[in-house]
């Protein structure tokens, strides 16, 4: 049992208009609010900005046997059955959308989506490379699809991750191997990828995802990795295959921009929010779920209460 301290349920949006309190209302909560004022900000680069995770130093609530402060995860705490945020955490939920997959939105689907038609800007005919079938790789092969990809390659651990990577748009499957790049420009007709879109954080997987791209193709790199985890490339490679890497955070997305679009491709069948959970459970089935993850097992589970 918690106990949260007073709050104020007003805000105030970038435009400066006051957001008030609306009992009963489907939201969707966004774990890296932006400021408005920072650097990032002033130059419309939201998913910079410096002060998107200073709720997390906040002390969200305390625990009632101790009065221990507690602190937000992620800004928002969504590991519980209520919660408290900040005002500028809460988007309007556009009509026709599901409760229980809007829930999807507010990180693996703006990350999946944005990565893809922000950060990589996949244009229609390019071929696409997606490295990891979780949650976020997922919403990324829809998005290629959705942008007109005309291959899409899903790489993965798990040969049992195959199904549900066709799915959601994958026209070939790779097992992730010490061969991956070699499979992938021999289905490219020995070119690579135009695209490689890598949503694992493993220094290894980032190497292999700018190995499979074409002379001149891009990867983006949206996995978190370790600070440990080193990524190497020699001078003469650079200039010679000309391509780019680039970092990709929240999928260089502006909520309040994209989730209308988002909702759009819901709404039309373009985009699939429910293919994206494997296992819908409880509070009581979160440490299993990370035991799953970090086994390379399913690929979303969804907390429903």
């Amino acid at each position: 049992m918690i106990e949260a301290p007073p709050t104020d349920t007003t805000g105030v949006t970038r435009s400066g208009e006051r957001i008030l309190r609306c009992p009963g209302a489907e939201v969707v909560l966004n774990w890296a609010p932006s400021c408005g004022s920072c650097h990032a900000c002033t130059l419309g680069e939201v998913w910079l900005c410096a002060n998107a995770l200073n709720g997390a130093a906040d002390v969200y609530a305390r625990r009632a046997s101790d009065g221990r402060d507690l602190h937000p995860g992620l800004n928002v705490a969504a590991f519980a059955e209520e919660t408290v945020v900040s005002a500028n955490c809460v988007l309007p939920l556009p009509e026709g959308i599901p409760l229980t997959d809007a829930a999807l939105l507010g990180c693996a689907v703006l990350t999946g989506y944005g990565a893809v038609h922000h950060a990589a800007r996949v244009r229609t005919g390019e071929t696409v490379a997606v490295y990891g079938v979780g949650g976020v790789g997922l919403a990324a092969l829809q998005a290629a699809r959705i942008a007109g990809a005309s291959r899409i390659v899903a790489v993965d651990v798990s040969p049992a991750k195959e199904e549900l990577a066709r799915g959601a748009g994958a026209t070939d499957y790779v097992v992730a191997s010490d061969t991956t790049a070699r499979e992938i420009r021999a289905l490219t007709g020995k070119q690579g990828v135009d695209v490689a879109v890598e949503c694992v954080g493993r220094a290894a997987t980032i190497r292999t995802a700018w190995d499979s791209t074409r002379r001149g193709g891009r990867t983006t790199v949206v996995g978190i990795g370790g600070k440990d985890q080193q990524v190497t490339f020699n001078a003469l490679e650079l200039f010679h295959w000309g391509r780019t890497l680039a970092g990709c955070v929240y999928g260089n997305s502006d909520p309040a921009r994209d989730l209308p679009v988002l909702a759009e491709h819901v709404r039309a069948g373009r985009l699939d929010l429910g293919a994206l959970v494997t296992e819908r459970i409880g509070l009581e089935g979160i440490p299993a779920a990370f035991e799953n993850m970090l086994a390379g097992k399913g690929g979303r589970a969804l907390v429903v209460f």
